[in-house]
């Protein structure tokens, strides 16, 4: 997904507490430029400061970092000559986004073997009452009015 100025993450959200792979093919991948440096932090007061050393590929400069709690992800560019690029000053920030604690299965909390048949026999009875109405809805019209047909057999006399 691109989000600004040739950025691009492995993924459509940032979610704390996860990793992101996060490509640039911004000017200093442009000018030819063969050391990247990705200085980042999280919040609006650049918490957890980190430099990494990007690697360069056909596809640009590319890194993986491991994302933090934080309502925002910042980060801007150097090179090998001390050349920034920060977004006219304004440094890359992007929102980040709280982990859905719901969606979370615990180790601790196995599922068992009688909840996950419940789980089956509730859906198989789903579809055998979804496929009763509608063969309701589809014959009974056709019954009531008289134009619903058996199909002819082969046994006829001729």
């Amino acid at each position: 997904m691109e989000l600004t100025k040739n950025i691009f993450f492995n993924t459509d959200k940032l979610i704390e507490n996860s990793k992101v792979k996060i490509s640039y093919t911004g000017k200093f991948f442009q000018d030819g430029s063969e050391e990247v440096t990705i200085h980042y932090g999280f919040g609006y007061n650049w918490e957890g400061i980190n430099d990494i050393k990007m690697e360069k590929t056909e596809l640009g400069f590319q890194t993986e970092i491991e994302l933090i709690s934080g309502d925002t992800f910042n980060f801007c560019f150097c090179n090998e000559h001390g050349e920034w690029d920060n977004n006219d000053g304004s440094n890359y920030v992007f929102p980040i986004e709280p982990k859905q604690v719901e969606l979370i299965v615990l180790d601790d909390e196995p599922v068992s073997l009688g909840t996950a048949r419940k789980l089956r026999k509730s859906y198989m009875w789903s579809k055998k009452v979804r496929l009763a109405v509608y063969k309701i809805i589809t014959y009974l019209p056709k019954l009531i009015s008289g134009n619903y047909k058996k199909k002819a057999t082969n046994n006829s006399n001729n």
